[in-house]
């Protein structure tokens, strides 16, 4: 037979305190887990807003110094062509008063009577080449007749002797080449239909024209950027 024994106010009392202590050390180590898992997912959120950031102040970064080095580009392109324009324009402005000197000039040419002789004899045998006829005629100034005149006469000679056939040359009287013409002659042909302008004026503007490219060359320098030529 069994026999119960009841337990002294004593051994209740320090079973109680058993029992708190237990719950007491329990909560204490529940509370430290608790501690270090807030910890964790504290430095865990707080890596990850830190990374958050520098991500995003990396990218502002990246941003901006690709806008500056975009704006940078810009603003040394617009400085480049600024400064190439100027410098074309103050080669153009030589060039232009190049050309404006020399039809200063051209009245100059025609007070050397031998040398003028030669080169209407040039213009006139020029356009004889040209048209290939056996009659043509040229005008020239009035000024200018008597030295026209021997300088047909070389010119028929030299045809002769080039072609193998004659040319009549005539000197139009009734149509000068106006007074304020520098010189040179027109050579006229095809019955007065073909007209070849080889004034002192017009051989100057071809020339500006024609040679433009060799006189900035022989001035300025071959152009590098430059890939094709006429």
């Amino acid at each position: 037979m069994s026999q119960s024994h009841a337990l002294s106010d004593d051994q209740v009392a320090g079973e109680l305190k058993k029992m708190t202590a237990f719950i007491h050390q329990e909560a204490l180590e529940k509370a430290k887990e608790i501690h270090i898992k807030a910890d964790e997912e504290f430095a865990i959120e707080k890596s990850k807003l830190v990374r958050q950031e520098t991500d995003s102040i990396d990218g502002t970064y990246t941003k901006k110094f690709k806008q500056a080095s975009m704006s940078q580009q810009i603003t040394r392109s617009t400085v480049a062509n600024k400064t190439r324009l100027k410098v074309l324009s103050a080669r153009q402005e030589l060039l232009d008063d190049l050309f404006e000197q020399a039809r200063g000039r051209l009245s100059e040419v025609a007070k050397d009577k031998k040398r003028y002789q030669t080169i209407l004899k040039g213009l006139i045998l020029e356009g004889a080449y040209a048209l290939n006829e056996n009659k043509i005629a040229v005008r020239a100034r009035k000024e200018d007749y008597d030295v026209v005149r021997k300088a047909i006469k070389e010119v028929e000679t030299e045809y002769k002797d080039s072609i193998g056939k004659p040319v009549t040359i005539e000197l139009d009287e009734k149509n000068p080449q106006p007074k304020d013409s520098a010189g040179g002659v027109s050579i006229v042909g095809g019955n007065g239909r073909i007209d070849i302008n080889n004034t002192l004026e017009e051989r100057l503007r071809l020339l500006e024209s024609d040679a433009l490219p060799v006189v900035r060359t022989i001035l300025f320098g071959k152009n590098e950027n430059r890939r094709f030529y006429d």
